[in-house]
């Protein structure tokens, strides 16, 4: 028996980049894929390991970005959904789900055709989260609606 209680997640969930000030991310949980990955448009390599990104934040208006800059962490070989490899820089930075808070590495890619910003693969999730594949936004707080007289 497991002595960490874990959070129940959906297969799409908002999540928070808050090192980075950004209070929200459509993410798609992604127990098949082993890393995470963010949508960036623009990349300049910078000099001291370090790489500035512009994050997507909307599929539907792509304009809305936020321009990081980012110590890189490794370069890594990734399968992608096609099956094409393709080498990818690697950061890291907290990710907030579900009122949890963990240091998470990320690859930067274009994701422009995809429904989500972020994919969340398993090692971000590890060992902390369950994932309900069929439900969606689990972790989304309730507002609590006013009672009328």
């Amino acid at each position: 028996m497991s002595l960490v209680s874990k959070t129940t997640v959906g297969w799409r969930e908002l999540v928070a980049l808050p090192d980075w000030h950004i209070p929200k991310l459509r993410a798609k949980i992604d127990t098949g894929a082993k890393t995470s990955a963010l949508d960036v448009d623009q990349v300049e390599l910078l000099p001291g390991r370090k790489i500035r990104f512009d994050v997507v934040l909307s599929n539907q208006h792509r304009r809305r970005r936020k321009w990081i800059t980012a110590d890189i962490v490794r370069t890594t070989v990734i399968k992608s959904s096609n099956g094409e490899r393709e080498t990818r820089y690697v950061v890291a930075t907290t990710l907030e789900l579900g009122g949890r808070r963990k240091l998470v590495e990320f690859t930067l890619v274009r994701r422009e055709d995809m429904l989500c910003r972020m994919l969340i693969g398993r090692t971000a999730l590890a060992p902390h989260y369950i994932v309900d594949a069929g439900r969606t936004y689990l972790t989304r707080k309730k507002t609590l609606k006013k009672k009328v007289p």
